[in-house]
């Protein structure tokens, strides 16, 4: 029985000290909860009075400087801009003048090549051109060494991706250094068949003008790497004919023929060679060719005259030019 009673005190004590500590927790969470109420309440009435002093603070005098100083730096800006317009507009003309007396200069003074004075002429306007920019920029108020900077990362962007265009330079200084053709000089380039007379050579392209009156532009970079034919760069060019007769056909009649139209061509230069030969023997006629030099200019025209001559002397000779023909036979 003693032990019954000494239990049912120890319960009772442990059940009293639960009792104390959930009553301290309860305390202690109600204290808590108070103070972040107050800091709450503290916080809000803080935004309330800065509300309220800037509220207090604000007037119109202060509005009126604001707009004035935003006024100001509009105003301001304005200016340059305008300053850069001009600068570009008049700077621009200057520039092109300048290149003109540059052109003048290499071209009358130093005696260059022409398509060297070309060249340098596009160069020297894309410099002056860029400066102009560079200038009217800065006027805005833009950092020099900003524009430097990002000239610098911007070159190195587009030469990676514009090296099509960096290899028409280099194929263009190639040009100018090794002279493969000059103004005024009629070539052929055998990448497309393109042909014409160089009409100019410029940083990124050369410019040829057609027999017909049209005008080709060939990137540098490619009509620098491909083989190509210099038709007009010798003084003298040989004209190469071959005329077909038939097998009946006098061999000696025919040749006294064409060195009788060659003896009464002025344009024909004797003193390089005559040449009147059987080239071939075709299958419906035998081919005689005829070789003689003539000055470059006048190879077409005399090419286009001495071929009428000899269709009227051949007329007059009875001497024929063979033809494909086709019979027909009607058998019943």
């Amino acid at each position: 029985m003693a032990n019954i009673i000494q239990e049912l005190s120890t319960a009772a004590t442990l059940a009293t000290e639960a009792a104390t500590t959930a009553v301290e927790a309860a305390t202690t969470a109600a204290a808590e909860a108070t103070t972040e109420a107050a800091s709450v309440q503290q916080v809000v009435e803080s935004t309330k009075n800065t509300f309220m002093q800037s509220v207090k603070n604000f007037s119109i005098d202060k509005l009126i400087d604001y707009g004035d100083s935003v006024a100001a730096g509009l105003l301001e800006f304005a200016g340059d801009l305008f300053v850069a317009s001009l600068i570009l507009f008049f700077g621009f003309k200057v520039s092109k003048k300048l290149t003109k007396m540059v052109e003048k200069f290499l071209d009358s003074r130093l005696g260059l090549d022409e398509g060297l004075v070309h060249f340098l002429r596009s160069f020297t306007n894309m410099t002056l051109k860029t400066i102009v920019v560079f200038w009217a920029v800065t006027r805005l108020g833009v950092a020099g060494s900003s524009i430097v900077a990002l000239f610098g990362s911007a070159t190195i962007t587009v030469g990676l991706a514009l090296q099509g265009s960096l290899s028409n330079i280099a194929g263009g200084v190639l040009i100018l250094l090794l002279k493969p053709f000059q103004i005024g000089d009629y070539i052929v380039e055998d990448h497309s068949k393109n042909e014409g007379t160089v009409q100019d050579i410029d940083l990124f392209y050369t410019r040829l003008h057609t027999v017909d009156n049209k005008t080709v532009v060939i990137p540098n970079g490619v009509i620098s790497n491909c083989s190509l034919t210099n038709v007009t760069r010798q003084d003298y060019r040989r004209l190469d004919l071959i005329i077909g007769i038939e097998y009946s056909q006098d061999i000696d009649q025919v040749r006294a023929v064409f060195q009788d139209i060659i003896d009464h061509q002025e344009k024909v230069l004797p003193e390089m060679g005559i040449n009147i030969f059987v080239n071939n023997f075709a299958e419906s006629c035998v081919e005689m060719g005829v070789r003689f030099w003539v000055p470059m200019d006048d190879y077409w025209d005399v090419r286009w005259e001495v071929l009428e001559k000899i269709k009227k002397r051949f007329d007059q000779e009875g001497i024929s030019i063979p033809f494909n023909q086709l019979d027909i036979r009607n058998q019943q």
